[in-house]
């Protein structure tokens, strides 16, 4: 039976987001003071996070068994994550040359204050394509959970299913098999009880960020702003849009399937606030716990659509905001810098920020200092990021589960075609 809606979680989200609105409004220093709820409820799913990747993962793969098949699918899902990836890097490009959204701004990088940027900037924080390789491994077996290291929990996870599967003793890998099982219910029961949260959570980053940056700053960076909207609008509806109709889903279903999902993203500007219901949905929408468990984690830090249309409109913004041309070579080398370092910083945070400043650094025509000029908005273009990213990791789950053949189309058409 069908709840009403005004008791479904993805209204009393999108109360919430209305009522953190309105407070940042009216009261900004009150809003400002909401912080801690949105905190909280992203640290209690970051909490669950590890574990969720790690059950799902183990279980999949025990429960297959084919190890050509694994190498299989991970090879698959990194060339479709590297095509459309590069694809949206080069999207970012093109729109940023046509509208050019830093025009007249006329800034003066010697003007520009760089002590909020410092932690973006260190040295420290660009890691080397060596280094982000080491941190795939982990120090020790609970350090990858107690870190919150999504590559490292996959790995573990996957070296577990794997050293499972190849149990020679039957009753064994039964076993194993089934105490996973049962501890992955466990934890997605938990999840189920953490999303309650979910409205207080909204309500908190909504008010924060609109009583902490006003009205006025988003006026001036008003046509970065909606270069950026646009352009990830156009891109989930034509390019991911384009890839579901050639799989047979409708991308105006699968959004309406995940419309609580893309809720508490959008209102706490963070795709791994939506990761472990993300995994438990695309499953029930009929893709094997194997590709999904495989996918949807590795995408998290390798298939960041929005995020890759974000920095090259970000990095031509700060060069047409001071004064600064580029040439065809110049930007070329840009979006070859981007396609290095946005797989190198994606699971640091602040990576977007981040692997902006390396790449600007890496250029050496256009000052760091100007990612100073998108600072106060930078929250509200994280969440049109994040909605993005989150389309995306939903579609390449889909594409890549009907390559491999472990795509229940006849579900998945009956899900989505189900009146909400």
């Amino acid at each position: 039976m069908n709840r009403p809606f005004y008791k479904t979680l993805y209204f009393r989200v999108l109360a919430g987001i209305a009522a953190g609105v309105i407070l940042g409004l009216v009261s900004p220093h009150r809003g400002e003071a909401m912080k801690p709820f949105a905190d909280g409820f992203i640290k209690l799913i970051r909490m669950l996070i590890a574990p969720v990747i790690f059950f799902t993962i183990v279980l999949g793969i025990a429960g297959v068994g084919d190890l050509k098949r694994l190498g299989r699918v991970g090879l698959k899902a990194i060339l479709y994550f590297e095509v459309v990836s590069t694809f949206a890097l080069a999207i970012g490009l093109v729109i940023a040359d046509v509208f050019h959204p830093g025009r007249g701004l006329n800034i003066d990088p010697a003007t520009l204050n760089t002590a909020d940027i410092a932690q973006y900037t260190s040295p420290t924080a660009h890691p080397t394509i060596v280094g982000f390789l080491l941190n795939i491994l982990p120090d020790s077996f609970v350090g990858a959970f107690t870190q919150g290291e999504i590559l490292q929990v996959l790995l573990l996870a996957v070296l577990s299913g794997i050293a499972i599967a190849m149990l020679p003793d039957t009753a064994q890998h039964e076993r194993l098999t089934s105490l996973v099982q049962a501890l992955n219910k466990w934890f997605f029961k938990l999840v189920s009880l953490v999303m309650e949260f979910a409205p207080i959570g909204a309500f908190g980053a909504m008010a924060f960020t609109v009583g902490h940056s006003g009205v006025a700053v988003l006026l001036k960076l008003l046509n970065l702003m909606l270069c950026v909207y646009a352009t990830s609008v156009a891109f989930v509806f034509v390019v991911l849009g384009a890839i579901c109709w050639r799989n047979g889903i409708s991308l105006w279903r699968l959004l309406v399937y995940l419309r609580g999902e893309l809720l508490i993203v959008l209102a706490t500007s963070s795709s791994e606030a939506a990761l472990p219901r993300l995994i438990e949905k695309m499953e029930a929408l009929g893709c094997s716990k194997t590709v999904t468990g495989l996918v949807i984690p590795a995408g998290y830090s390798f298939n960041l659509d929005g995020t890759s249309i974000y920095l090259t409109i970000a990095a031509l913004f700060i060069a047409q905001a001071t004064d600064i041309h580029l040439d065809l070579k110049q930007q070329l080398f840009i979006l070859a810098v981007l396609m290095l370092n946005s797989k190198g910083a994606a699971a640091v945070t602040g990576g977007g920020f981040i692997t902006l400043a390396a790449t600007l650094a890496a250029i050496g025509t256009i000052p760091v200092a100007g990612i100073t000029l998108i600072l106060g908005v930078d929250r509200f273009m994280s969440e049109m990021r994040s909605l993005t990213n989150l389309v995306g990791n939903s579609v390449a789950t889909i594409v890549v589960a009907r390559w491999e053949d472990q795509f229940d189309d006849a579900q998945a058409q009956a899900i989505l075609s189900a009146k909400k």
